[in-house]
């Protein structure tokens, strides 16, 4: 079986069709790259390269052989990499992008004991739910909230996330609560503002899919004004329970039609999207491992009353 040492001799010497030149550039003597090659081809039982007086080649056997010895010096190299890496103190400059209210939530909250454990990086943190391109605009990660995280990204996931039906005491003692979907056709249900006013949320119950009528006088486009609306009486609201679980854990909010589970395009865990190179350097691997360990297997803000 070839040694790596002896696949890069001919790697270098296929690249410079020259023993000689190759055997400076590798700090070893003509006579022991050719030594090296001698072996390699008797190894592999056939003849690599095509050697006259004037020139070197490859012969067919050769170029097939280059292709394949080179992408996997590429491989031991990318191996080397990250070896190194997990001994690397982490520093230098972290670009982070998470959407609004997740970021202010569960992000930025996280920063600053990050940086008192981590004290040669300097972090930006964009909050915006505008899909940014990581690579164009500079970003080592993005915080995403959604079950395609972007093309070519490597998603990592930090913590489950789940939708859940919720409405303040005094709604539900003022207009009852719902037994199943069918029931919130009669309800205020306080929905996301959208450019169509037909409203639908689906459910997944005992029985499969259903689809429920999603209508009220109070359509809003921030989630946050949502939540105040429910809070205050107005309605019924499909929140996530990152942002409503203190109001459900002290009963400001109370949980209806837990049995059905909403169904969301968001998919069922917040992730952590990055191009696949990038986590190879340890400013973003203890980034991701911080985020995953302060947010637990079950995330500090799902409250045990409700789960």
């Amino acid at each position: 079986m070839a040694e790596v040492h002896e696949i890069e001799v001919f790697t270098k010497v296929a690249e410079q069709k020259s023993f000689t030149i190759a055997a400076y550039q590798l700090g070893l003597s003509k006579a022991a790259v050719s030594k090296s090659i001698t072996r390699l081809e008797k190894s592999l039982g056939t003849r690599l390269l095509q050697r006259t007086t004037r020139r070197l080649s490859l012969t067919e056997a050769g170029h097939r052989y280059y292709q394949h010895s080179q992408r996997a010096l590429t491989e031991l190299e990318i191996g080397k990499k990250a070896i190194l890496s997990l001994k690397a103190t982490p520093s230098g400059h972290l670009k982070i992008t998470a959407p609004v209210t997740f970021g202010k939530l569960h992000v930025a909250t996280l920063i600053p004991d990050f940086m008192r454990t981590f004290d040669q990086v300097t972090v930006d943190l964009v909050l915006t739910d505008r899909l940014v391109n990581l690579a164009a605009e500079g970003f080592d990660l993005a915080i995403r909230l959604s079950a395609h995280p972007g093309l070519n990204l490597v998603a990592k996931k930090l913590a489950p996330t789940k939708r859940i039906l919720c409405a303040s005491p005094l709604y539900l003692e003022q207009n009852g609560t719902p037994k199943t979907p069918g029931d919130l056709k009669s309800h205020q249900c306080l929905s996301y503002l959208h450019f169509s006013n037909k409203q639908a949320w689906q459910f997944r119950g005992p029985r499969g899919i259903v689809k429920a009528e999603a209508n009220g006088r109070f359509q809003i486009n921030n989630i946050e004004a949502i939540q105040a609306a429910a809070l205050s009486g107005c309605g019924i609201a499909l929140m996530p329970t990152y942002i409503v679980g203190p109001e459900l854990s002290t009963g400001r909010l109370v949980q209806i039609l837990s049995e059905y589970e909403p169904i969301s395009k968001f998919g069922s865990h917040v992730v952590a999207a990055f191009h696949p190179d990038r986590h190879l350097l340890p400013k973003v691997r203890v980034f991701i491992e911080h985020l995953q360990k302060s947010y637990g297997r079950i995330p500090y803000w799902e409250s045990r009353s409700f789960s």
